[in-house]
């Protein structure tokens, strides 16, 4: 695949017996840009030249045994040469370093090297509970890797503060709490006194910097995960890819596909360019769930509440008697309502609903069409599956319902379906 992209290219000129560590250093080199998933690099042996020392090296034949002068390049794109940068200073004791900018195509596969962050958050394996969840909280993320030395020995996330350290709340809701209720889960984690190590997921999965795409995609659909530690050829931690940067990575290829800028199918009228997963040649209808929790807008809103517990989605279609979609409750919207106009007391209970294996909705008085949300994210149930991506990210939407041409409930798509389908499932 194309890939058009600002490109950096660094220039080292150095001596061919130039060593670092007992190695060869041009050979170091190489071997440190490949490791981290480089995009390339090239070594050119010079017939003539001269450094900052003044002396002439040559490969005249009479001189074969003297030092021949020796160019490294490599080419990547800019956020990456400058990471990498601080490493080769440190190897090249003399010689020289440029940097230039360039407009490059990348003739190649998607890889996880291009989509990940490289700048991760990570915490030690003694880092106390309190100090990660504000973490997580300030940097807006839902899991950290655990990290001893340079190796991941772990993650932590959103799901094992909930199982495994009786945090109340998904970290998705606690932006909407009032102080008070934050509070009192910092201080629950508190007097329990644990650390990342006793609560997060030792059994670590992660990904080489050189995987297609497609191939992290599967690996987090099988394993049912959202996000993969990011390692080199060391098994150092060099990265992170999420749900997110893969569905926005095969986004941008399907509409590059759509402008012209990538390959011509591969084959069939139908088909789409590798590395495009096939599977997206399909439309919302053929891959959507069809049991989503559904309620009319003058049923109580405790029986909404009831449903949306109860329901993986966390979410409820309000619809009216032929089924066409009027619009939705969500626990995080709820929270919102509540915290702005609502007693305490009331919002308390609300809480404590969302909360795992917490009581039922009796204290909710009042009808759903009292607190539902108007505008639904959605998606017609013939939309190729492309489009549907692109609703995805455009609404910042983890699900988006399907609806048939008059505006009646089909079903509902979610990332993690998409997922699937870009992994091949």
């Amino acid at each position: 695949m194309k890939i058009r992209s600002a490109a950096e290219v660094l220039r080292i000129y150095i001596g061919e017996s130039d060593r670092f560590e007992g190695r060869l250093l041009h050979e170091a080199i190489v071997e440190e840009a490949h490791r981290r998933g480089l995009a390339g690099a090239t070594v050119t042996r010079g017939l003539l030249g001269f450094g900052a020392g003044s002396r002439v090296h040559t490969a005249k034949i009479l001189r074969l045994s003297e030092d021949l002068p020796v160019v490294l390049e490599i080419v990547d794109r800019p956020e990456r040469i400058a990471a990498f940068l601080p490493l080769l200073e440190d190897m090249v004791g003399e010689g020289a370093i440029t940097r230039h900018a360039v407009a490059a195509t990348f003739h190649c596969s998607m890889r996880v090297r291009d989509v990940m962050t490289p700048d991760v958050v990570s915490v030690a394996p003694d880092t106390p509970l309190p100090q990660v969840l504000d973490l997580l909280l300030a940097r807006g993320i839902k899991a950290v890797p655990v990290v001893e030395g340079k190796k991941a020995v772990g993650m932590l996330t959103g799901g094992d503060l909930l199982a495994r350290a009786g945090l109340a709340f998904r970290l998705s809701l606690f932006a909407e709490l009032p102080p008070e209720l934050r509070g009192e889960e910092a201080r629950r984690l508190t007097l329990q006194g644990k650390t990342a190590r006793d609560v997060m997921s030792g059994r670590l999965t992660t990904v080489n910097i050189r995987a297609k795409v497609p191939e992290a995609a599967t690996l987090m659909a099988s394993r049912q995960l959202k996000r993969l530690p990011v390692v080199d050829d060391a098994g150092e931690l060099v990265g992170i890819v999420s749900r997110i940067d893969i569905l926005r990575t095969i986004s941008t290829a399907a509409s590059l596909t759509a402008t012209g800028t990538a390959p011509e199918p591969s084959s069939g009228p139908d088909a789409l360019p590798s590395p495009l997963p096939q599977g997206l040649n399909r439309t919302a209808g053929d891959i959507m769930l069809r049991d989503v929790p559904t309620v009319g807008p003058d049923a109580p809103l405790a029986e909404a509440l009831d449903r949306l517990v109860l329901s993986p989605l966390r979410r409820v279609v309000v619809v009216d008697e032929t089924g066409r979609v009027l619009g939705i409750v969500h626990d995080r919207e709820l929270l919102k309502r509540y915290s702005r106009h609502e007693k305490p007391g009331l919002l308390r209970a609300l809480a404590n609903l969302l909360a795992p294996d917490r009581g039922a909705a009796q204290a909710f008085g009042g009808l759903v069409r009292e607190a539902m949300e108007p505008d639904v994210f959605s998606v017609p149930e013939n939309a190729p599956l492309p489009a549907v991506l692109q609703r995805m990210l455009q609404t910042g939407g983890k699900r988006l319902v399907v609806l048939d041409a008059e505006g009646r409930l089909r079903g509902m798509v979610d990332r993690d379906r998409m997922l699937g389908i870009i992994g091949g499932a």
